[in-house]
């Protein structure tokens, strides 16, 4: 079963909705280089974090440079920590060296086919649609047949983002077969504000998407 990370949570009743509705991860945006109704103080964050139940898994998303996404896991102490922009081998190797969480890069949807370079350097990489700034949530869907011949190739997990909705999830999964989906703006009522019934409809239709041989009509 394909797993669900609800993004941009910025309250405690967004956070309360994203786990009723079976969410398996749920993401904090802090420190990003572009406004975004998503992002909070990482006092914010440290306080969501530790209100997150135990079988739900914390990501803390950033574009700090390197040394300051070491102090922000630090502070707020999530299970992940996802970095967006410009990162070199040896940045993450050092992040990943220095913190007590797991890391997650995004990588670009457009240069997908260079996501083998950072396979041993991190724990997951997101397949997003990025705007200049290598900043996602953009609401923009990209190639999943592309990304689907990635995600073949690698061994590390693969988490598909971008322009995902609870209209268009299954088809995302089916398409692509990733190890999670993840939304953001698809489930919001307003920017920053998560529609329950949203929430909850992407969760459902991401987890009984049908993929493989099990999707094969009988």
């Amino acid at each position: 079963m394909t797993r669900v990370k609800i993004c941009g949570v910025t309250t405690e009743a967004d956070l309360e909705t994203a786990v009723d509705a079976g969410a398996d991860a749920v993401g904090f945006v802090s420190e990003v280089s572009v406004d975004s109704p998503r992002a909070i103080s990482i006092d914010r964050v440290a306080s969501l974090v530790a209100a997150t139940p135990p079988m739900v898994t914390s990501v803390l998303v950033t574009m700090a440079d390197v040394d300051r996404t070491i102090e922000l896991v630090d502070a707020a102490e999530p299970d992940v920590v996802q970095v967006h922009g410009e990162q070199t081998p040896g940045d993450l190797a050092y992040l990943r060296s220095k913190v007590n969480a797991q890391v997650a890069l995004a990588i670009d949807a457009d240069a997908v086919e260079t996501a083998t370079r950072y396979e041993e350097l991190v724990d997951a990489l997101v397949v997003d649609s990025v705007d200049e700034s290598g900043a996602g949530g953009t609401g923009e869907t990209h190639d999943w047949g592309r990304t689907r011949q990635a995600v073949a190739s690698l061994s590390t997990p693969v988490v598909l983002a971008g322009g995902l909705t609870p209209g268009n999830v299954a088809a995302a999964v089916r398409a692509v077969e990733p190890f999670a989906v993840d939304v953001s703006s698809g489930v919001e009522a307003t920017g920053g504000r998560k529609d329950a019934d949203a929430v909850r409809s992407f969760t459902e239709n991401a987890n009984t998407a049908r993929t493989g041989a099990d999707a094969v009509e009988v």
